[in-house]
């Protein structure tokens, strides 16, 4: 009988102990903490003094790091900046290379023909000559874009024609060019230069 009822009293303790469990992880916990803070509380002037000069050493080397960071970052942006102005005026430099390539064979067509017309003044041979060089002119300024704007025919669009005169006609609607006096062109999209033209009354 003694027995049982030892044996119930120890129960009830451990389910108590149970219970209490997180209350006593937490009342431990705090326990440490209070701990923690009264040893640093309880530290001498020159620990404190020790410990801070460490921080501070520690934080300056952390300091030290980003600062050495940011100048190579500044050093890095300093040389691309000035790759890219330097291939800026490269390109700028030589941008019509390409197109000056195309033409250096018109180039050397038009010395031919003024040198042929030199040698033997044939007019017939010498505007065939020419006419073929005309052709390789457009061809290769075509190649990059260049198109002539039709007129002739057309409405007047301010846009597209540059109107120098105004002429009475029978043969054309009002505002109608009549007559072309300079080419205009495109170069791919975007006018390059108007028509200069003649417009119907």
């Amino acid at each position: 009988m003694a027995r049982m009822r030892e044996d119930t009293l120890r129960g009830r303790e451990l389910s108590m102990d149970d219970d209490n469990l997180g209350d006593k992880q937490e009342y431990a916990e705090k326990s440490i903490s209070e701990e923690e803070s009264l040893d640093s509380a309880d530290m001498n002037p020159l620990e404190k003094i020790l410990t801070l000069e460490a921080e501070l050493i520690q934080a300056k080397a952390k300091t030290d790091e980003h600062y050495d960071h940011l100048l190579r970052l500044q050093a890095d942006f300093d040389n691309y900046r000035k790759r890219t102005q330097k291939e800026k005026t490269e390109i700028i430099k030589y941008a019509s290379e390409r197109v000056i390539g195309d033409l250096l064979p018109v180039l050397d067509n038009f010395e031919r023909a003024v040198s042929a017309a030199q040698i033997n003044p044939d007019f017939s041979a010498f505007s065939q000559g020419v006419e073929m060089i005309l052709r390789q002119l457009q061809t290769a300024l075509s190649k990059e874009g260049l198109k002539a704007i039709e007129a002739i025919g057309q409405p007047f669009d301010p846009n597209l024609h540059d109107a120098v005169l105004r002429v009475e006609s029978e043969e054309h609607p009002e505002n109608t060019v009549v007559d072309e006096l300079q080419k205009g062109y495109y170069l791919k999209e975007k006018v390059l230069r108007p028509s200069m033209v003649k417009v119907s009354n």
